[in-house]
């Protein structure tokens, strides 16, 4: 089993949080740069929400971003805490949620920073969107099964590392439809959900569930499927003490 002391702190990527800090005014423009995230969110708040007993549950949202995913599994019955390292970001997800009269814990802070404060703290630990964009994926997944307490829900999203992937996430999202901005992602980053499955091992969390996340850009909106050929949702469990 994993314990603080073994969590090596995953680094973060400067670049990276410069760049979505410099675009969180735009984050709740569901036609903006971050259409993708509007159109995911349902089906993803759905997974978790049918999968993890939310009411009154501690969730802890990593890399929150403007709030999206905060929001949802707040309305849901959880008490959120959401953390990003884009300050930009975090004050942009304080003023949503305060003129929605959602309370919400939200901090600029990283993962590793808080689990210095708070192992073991969390019933279910959120991850959307984001491993694809840390330098060291496999220490942020061992950190997000640190936060979470013995019998408590890990739930990651990504993107696979295909050449369907590359072709619809990349090419066709940046480049051709221009949904996202150029250079969101890079392939190279980008997750097989083997991968994933193999560092959550090592991190001692049991992989419960992978299910895609299908969009569609006539409708532009996504659905749960069972092809994690592109986009992708995983559940993980850490197990109870014997």
């Amino acid at each position: 089993m994993t314990t603080t002391a073994h969590v090596k702190p995953a680094p973060a990527d400067a670049q990276e949080v410069a760049h979505f800090d410099s675009i969180a005014h735009r984050f709740w423009d569901p036609q903006g740069d971050f259409k993708p995230l509007h159109a995911l969110n349902p089906p993803r708040t759905e997974f978790v929400v049918t999968r993890a007993g939310l009411r009154d549950a501690r969730l802890l949202d990593v890399g929150c971003g403007g709030g999206l995913l905060a929001e949802s599994l707040t309305r849901a019955g959880a008490r959120v805490t959401a953390i990003d390292l884009a300050p930009s970001m975090i004050e942009v997800a304080r003023l949503h949620a305060l003129e929605a009269g959602l309370a919400i814990d939200y901090r600029v802070l990283s993962s590793g920073e808080l689990l210095a404060q708070a192992p073991a703290q969390f019933d279910i630990v959120t991850c959307m969107e984001m491993l694809e964009h840390v330098p060291e994926p496999d220490h942020t997944l061992a950190e997000l099964a640190s936060l979470v307490r013995p019998g408590g829900h890990v739930f990651v999203s990504t993107i696979n590392r295909t050449a369907r992937a590359f072709l619809i996430a990349i090419l066709g999202a940046e480049y051709v439809a221009r949904m996202l901005p150029r250079g969101t992602h890079e392939y190279g980053r980008l997750i097989r959900p083997s991968e994933l499955a193999r560092w959550g091992r090592a991190a001692g969390l049991e992989m419960r569930e992978i299910a895609g996340l299908e969009y569609n850009p006539v409708s532009s909106q996504a659905s749960l499927s069972a092809d994690p050929g592109v986009n992708y949702v995983a559940w993980f469990s850490r197990p109870a003490r014997s």
